[in-house]
Parts: C-alpha cells; sequence; structure tokens
C-alpha cells in the first residue's frame, strides 16, 4: 500500500486530518486531491478529462503550466475509516525539490462562474472585496518559504486574509528573499522572478496563451509558483522554477470569448511581479569576456 500522507508544502485549502479530507501525497511523484462535495468534485473531474485530451490545447501549453492526470482512484482516508473516498490522481507539482519554497495565488476579480446560484456568489463577493482580488484581480491564498538552515516562513489563514496592497508586495519580495525572519532583502529576486525560466518569463508565455484562448473560462483557479531553495542557494541559479495552474472546480465553457477575468488578474500579477525584480545595468557583461 503506498504510503498516503498530507503534503509538507501544502499551503492554501483543507488540511487531511481525522476530522477533514484534504489532499495527499505517495512519495512517488503523485498527488491525490479528494472530489469536493456536491457538483464541484464531477465538475473539476470533467474538466480533466476534457482538457487532457483536447486537440486545441497546445502540447507544450497543457505539459508546462496544468498538472497532469491520471484518472481518479478510492483512497483510505483518515477522516472516514473504512469508507474509501474518490480522488483525482494528478502530477505532484512540487516532486523532486530538496527545499520547495510555494506561492499559491488565486487570480481574477471574479471567482464565481455565471451559472453559481446567489447565496454562493454573495458569498464569494463578500471574500473578494475583503481581500485584493476586486482590488489587485489576485489574492494571496497561501507561502511558504525555505530559508537558511531549513527554517520555515508560511502564513497563517488569518494573517493572508488580512493582506492589504501593500501586505501583498511584502509576501511577493519575502517568497524571494533568503534570511531567516522577517527581513526582505530580495536576494534570489533575479533568479528566481527573472532568470531565462524565471516566474515572468513562464507567466508571460501563459499570459500569451491567454491572450488567444477561448475554451475555457477560469473562475476560482490558481497559479502555484515553485522554487528550490536549496538549489538556489547552491548554486544561484533559478532552481527549477515551476508555474503552474491548478484547482478547477468552477472552470465554465469560453464560449468563444477571451477569458478576461483571469488575464485581468494575470497581467496584474506580472506588473507587481516586474517591479521587484532589480533592473540589471546595461553595462553587464551578458557572457565571459
Amino acid at each position: 500500500m503506498p504510503d498516503f500522507r498530507p503534503p509538507e508544502h501544502q499551503v492554501a485549502g483543507h488540511r487531511a486530518s481525522a476530522n477533514k479530507l484534504g489532499p495527499l501525497i505517495d512519495g512517488s511523484g503523485l498527488f491525490y486531491k479528494p472530489l469536493q462535495a456536491e457538483d464541484r468534485g464531477e465538475h473539476e473531474l470533467a474538466f480533466y478529462e476534457a482538457f487532457s485530451t483536447h486537440a486545441a490545447v497546445p502540447a507544450r501549453i497543457r505539459d508546462t503550466f496544468f498538472p497532469r492526470f491520471h484518472g481518479t482512484r478510492l483512497v483510505p482516508t483518515e477522516s472516514r475509516p473504512g469508507e474509501p473516498h474518490p480522488h483525482l490522481v494528478l502530477d505532484d507539482l512540487l516532486a523532486g525539490l530538496e527545499a520547495p519554497c510555494v506561492l499559491d495565488i488565486k487570480i481574477g476579480a471574479i471567482t464565481w462562474p455565471p451559472s453559481s446560484p446567489e447565496p454562493y456568489v454573495a458569498k464569494c463577493l463578500a471574500k473578494d472585496r475583503e481581500t485584493t482580488s476586486v482590488l489587485l484581480g489576485f489574492r494571496v491564498s497561501g507561502v511558504r518559504v525555505v530559508g537558511p538552515g531549513g527554517t520555515v516562513w508560511r502564513t497563517e489563514r488569518p494573517e493572508v486574509k488580512a493582506l492589504d496592497t501593500a501586505g501583498v508586495r511584502r509576501v511577493l519580495r519575502r517568497y524571494v528573499s533568503s534570511v531567516a525572519d522577517e527581513g526582505m532583502d530580495c536576494a534570489l529576486a533575479a533568479a528566481v522572478y527573472d532568470g531565462k525560466r524565471g516566474v515572468l518569463s513562464q507567466l508571460r508565455e501563459l499570459k500569451a496563451w491567454f491572450e488567444e484562448q477561448t475554451l475555457f473560462h477560469f473562475y476560482s483557479a490558481s497559479i502555484l509558483l515553485g522554487y528550490d531553495a536549496s538549489a538556489v542557494a547552491a548554486s544561484g541559479g533559478e532552481g527549477g522554477v515551476r508555474v503552474k495552474l491548478v484547482d478547477f472546480a468552477h472552470v465554465a465553457e469560453g464560449d468563444g470569448v477571451i477569458d478576461h477575468n483571469f488575464l485581468g488578474g494575470l497581467c496584474s500579477l506580472i506588473k507587481f511581479i516586474s517591479d521587484i525584480v532589480p533592473e540589471i545595468p546595461e553595462t553587464q557583461p551578458l557572457g565571459p569576456s
């Protein structure tokens, strides 16, 4: 039997426990996400089944920015002994990173699909207004940073919900800082954010697709950023920077219309991160002299 356990690097959503269903990993590079209640789980499953074989989705976009879908599986859980629960089986997006630093960002000023019932719309609208979703087009859902000596800095849910614009900037800076406490030296910004395959490069490639794609509208989906703090510290390189889209329980058909809600939030995120990257002097040599 696989060794199912909650992922250490989880920063948002319910954590698997004796009282709640939550995502699990098995150590083999797979991630198990429990099907959500009501019709959300079936909706997300239907999206994965359609998206994974959709002829109009470029293979590079699917393989680079989305979790690989491996079907479903009944998995035993601590919260429901003797009653296995259906889970989506996906790639563990942070597998192979020795010291994963993770940032979960929910994209879009509107986080509910058009077909949502009025009580759900009211609930989402209240949360979007209380956070930075309406103002910025995105909000931070959680962050985990591994510092020197393996020290871990992470945000708690009340802190995340209270973030304003200045707080979002602080989190984006803290995510690429090398210090062990609350300091923000942004020492890793050039490598993680501005590298050849850094966050900005990948977000801009994703943006180019969203400027054209009219297949889906990604309500309440998140962008997950990840990198290996150990690799960056050791080599000064990019540390396996990963940019992935996750959470598709509220995806709607695009009906030939560009997803301006997601695209607007993505452009806003790119602008915020671009402001953090230090300017590289024009006189800096491009290669060995």
